[in-house]
């Protein structure tokens, strides 16, 4: 995107018809854009002139250090935040003059925990489920099916407070599915899980991706949790450094792993003050 893209985007007066052209170039198959966003909170810049995209059935990882901006991004994404500089699309949907369209589209998985520790497995979905408009009954039959899926039927009736953090994890990823987003972004969604919990969330997330073309934004400080087919967004410092098949991005970097990769990229993004191409 050129620089006159991004002064359009940045203008105040810009029309409905204008915003909506810098998200046409994207086919039907895109889950999401993000185009030119930057954020700051006062003085601080949280994210500068970030673009990229996901494709629907994509697994795409968003990798970078605690602090590069990741949930900056999300809450914007998710309009937590007010949008201050660039365009997002959901399918096409302009976050802002589409929101609720944009939305719809999309489930959320956020870092801190969101669960009702006090109600039970069932009541937690059916809660969730009442706020997206869905039927008591239609919503008992989802639950049903996710909670199978989870692996988390035998808890239906469980508090949830007595789960452990991996099927409380499982259990936010069910909540999400439920009204039947085609995108699910996930903002760190395996911390603080031991080295099952994490395997077993990931082989999930990835199956949604396999099975029903889900497109999934997976944000994350952990190399191991990439695989060498995986689209990857390196986000450092508020900057794009580098994205692509993780192959590539290896390959370009003159690396020969990822962790070699990150590590060269991010120590010459922090020397130089500039992002790498």
């Amino acid at each position: 995107m050129g620089h006159h893209d991004r002064e359009a985007m940045m203008k105040p007066g810009i029309s409905i018809a204008d915003r909506a052209t810098v998200l046409q170039d994207a086919p039907d198959s895109t889950a999401l854009v993000v185009k030119g966003v930057s954020h700051s909170y006062g003085s601080r810049q949280a994210l500068d002139d970030v673009s990229f995209a996901v494709a629907a059935g994509n697994f795409t990882a968003l990798l970078g250090l605690n602090g590069a901006g990741k949930s900056t991004l999300f809450s914007i994404i998710t309009r937590l935040f007010a949008l201050q500089a660039g365009r997002i699309g959901i399918f096409g949907h302009d976050i802002e003059q589409e929101s609720g369209a944009a939305l719809r589209c999309m489930g959320v998985v956020f870092q801190p925990r969101t669960l009702d520790l006090d109600l039970s497995v069932t009541q937690n979905l059916l809660y969730h489920a009442a706020l997206h408009g869905i039927s008591r009954r239609e919503a008992r039959m989802r639950s049903e099916e996710l909670l199978s899926r989870m692996g988390l039927s035998e808890r239906h009736n469980s508090k949830v407070r007595d789960l452990s953090g991996g099927q409380m994890r499982r259990l936010e990823i069910a909540r999400a599915l439920l009204h039947r987003p085609r995108l699910l972004l996930l903002d760190e969604a395996t911390v603080g899980l031991d080295v099952k919990a994490r395997a077993e969330i990931l082989a999930h997330v990835r199956s949604l991706v396999t099975e029903q073309g889900i497109g999934v934004l997976w944000a994350t400080h952990l190399l191991d949790e990439i695989q060498a087919s995986d689209n990857l967004v390196v986000l450092h410092q508020g900057r794009v450094l580098a994205q692509g098949k993780v192959a590539h991005i290896v390959e370009k970097a003159g690396a020969h792993d990822l962790h070699s990769a990150f590590a060269q990229l991010t120590e010459t993004s922090s020397v130089s003050g500039k992002a790498a191409s």
